[in-house]
């Protein structure tokens, strides 16, 4: 917007100065014709409007842009800016809004918002263009890998002292932050994260010791980049995983184990199964032996007592007289009908 205003008002005041000038110009040949009463026509007259109002307004337009321009800086809301002057660079930054500065100050943008390295096994996933996740050896001598993220940012109040100090030459918008995060934050993780993990067993890195490897790393982080004005806002590891050829040795050790425990299930089984086996065939022996034992009383009741069997078919007797008899004095014994 503002610069489409002086767009209008240069061209603004260029318009008048044009018209003032050809205004004069012909009421000048005319003043001249009319004195000299010379033999040619009457000139032409030209009279464009042009009133003095419109070069004020436009005139301050102008004024107005050329000094914001010359004299006043603007600072985004992500960013500081560095201020360079003929005596060095000023040790505060300027923040947020606008700023009068000298025509021969240099002002440097330097973005404050937070940024994101992240190390991947993945191509088309990390900062690098290559595989980038971190391997690191455990207590065992086992390397592990790591995809994991480090969220950082500079810090605003110390921006003059970083452009100074960290980096190289700027190199654009976006260069001197890439050369930090490849020359600073890539090697400091890579080095603070192999001390760490050397303390944890492969085991630990996978699963409980995830947790302790990923605030240590933090902690250790972060006080390095303090050193260099650079603010740490997170560590994050988003997956652990083995070397393909040890974790082919885990998996198969995993299913020697699965197996080893379902033989020892089966076997618990089957010890059960001759438990109650055991359990049967003891109840069976007792059964049968007191089954014989109450035959024997049995027997010799009736061998000492012979009457006991008639009582016996008294006890069982329903009321009925039988309806055949055998007359058996003989083994061609008379079979007799007694219903009829």
């Amino acid at each position: 917007m503002a610069t489409f205003l002086f767009v209008v008002s240069f061209l603004a005041l260029t318009y008048f100065v044009i018209a003032k000038i050809i205004n004069r110009s012909s009421e000048k040949r005319l003043t001249e014709w009319e004195k000299d009463k010379s033999q040619y026509g009457k000139p032409k007259v030209f009279n464009f409007w042009a009133p003095n109002y419109l070069i004020v307004i436009s005139g301050i337009m102008v004024f107005l842009f050329l000094f914001f321009a010359v004299f006043v800086v603007s600072v985004g809301p992500q960013e500081v800016a560095v201020v360079k002057t003929p005596s060095g660079v000023k040790e505060t930054p300027l923040t947020t809004g606008w700023h009068f500065i000298l025509p021969w100050w240099e002002t440097y943008p330097m973005d404050k918002t937070v940024w994101v390295y992240t190390f991947s096994n993945k191509k088309t996933e990390g900062s690098q263009p290559d595989e980038d996740a971190i391997w690191a050896p455990t207590s065992e001598g086992i390397k592990m890998g790591f995809d994991m993220s480090i969220s950082w940012r500079i810090d605003p109040k110390s921006a003059a002292w970083i452009y100074q100090n960290v980096s190289e030459a700027d190199g654009g918008a976006d260069g001197r932050y890439k050369w930090i995060e490849n020359n600073i934050i890539r090697a400091k993780t890579k080095s603070i994260f192999a001390l760490t993990v050397s303390k944890y067993t492969p085991i630990e890195c996978y699963s409980t010791g995830r947790v302790r490897i990923q605030a240590e790393v933090e902690t250790l982080l972060r006080k390095e980049l303090e050193k260099l004005h650079l603010i740490l806002d997170q560590v994050d590891i988003r997956e652990v995983f083995y070397d393909p050829g040890y974790e082919a040795e885990i998996k198969n050790k995993k299913i020697q184990e699965q197996k080893y425990l379902t033989l020892i299930e089966v076997t618990k089984q089957q010890e059960e199964l001759l438990k109650q086996a055991t359990i049967n065939k003891d109840i069976a022996i007792q059964t049968a032996e007191g089954e014989a034992k109450a035959l024997q009383i049995k027997g010799n009741s009736i061998s000492s007592n012979p009457k006991i069997i008639d009582l016996q078919l008294i006890e069982k007797w329903d009321g009925q007289l039988p309806t055949t008899l055998i007359n058996g004095g003989n083994e061609r014994g008379l079979i007799l009908n007694l219903a009829k």
